[in-house]
């Protein structure tokens, strides 16, 4: 799956995020500006770290434009019988019971509960039903959920 899916909480998160990286930009140029005049830059190290700082900002913020070009904004599901982006589910595995949110890979943040819907986990439960027994095949092997509820 090649398409690139966002909720429109993540894409504002993106946003967001993109304003401060470009307020960021313009305070390491500065940066880099008054590094200058300190002398020679082959051994200055204020420079060196402003330069830096700046090509990993650049990157993202190129990172993050091309994603909001290409990205789908889907709305999240009001579907309380199958499991889309956007879906509240609640899961037992054998051992425990889980809470987690169907949402886009760059919305992925697992310690959240938030579980991209191209993870082998988050495939694995879209299109399910309540009551569905899905099997996840993970490194250390296969767990089998339930899904309890769909929200």
């Amino acid at each position: 799956m090649d398409q690139k899916l966002l909720t429109p909480a993540g894409f504002k998160k993106l946003e967001a995020e993109l304003i401060k990286l470009k307020i960021k930009r313009s305070l390491v140029v500065e940066k880099i500006k008054d590094a200058k005049e300190l002398g020679d830059l082959s051994e200055n190290a204020e420079y060196h770290a402003a330069k830096e700082e700046q090509g990993f900002i650049e990157a993202r913020i190129n990172e993050i434009e091309s994603l909001m070009k290409v990205a789908t904004i889907v709305k999240p599901t009001t579907s309380k019988t199958n499991v889309n982006l956007g879906s509240k589910i609640k899961v037992k595995s054998d051992v425990e019971t889980f809470e987690y949110e169907i949402v886009g890979m760059n919305e992925a943040d697992p310690s959240a509960g938030k579980i991209s819907s191209i993870s082998p986990l988050g495939e694995a439960f879209l299109g399910r039903k309540m009551n569905d027994e899905v099997t996840v095949n993970v490194p250390s092997g296969r767990i089998k959920f339930k899904i309890l509820d769909i929200k």
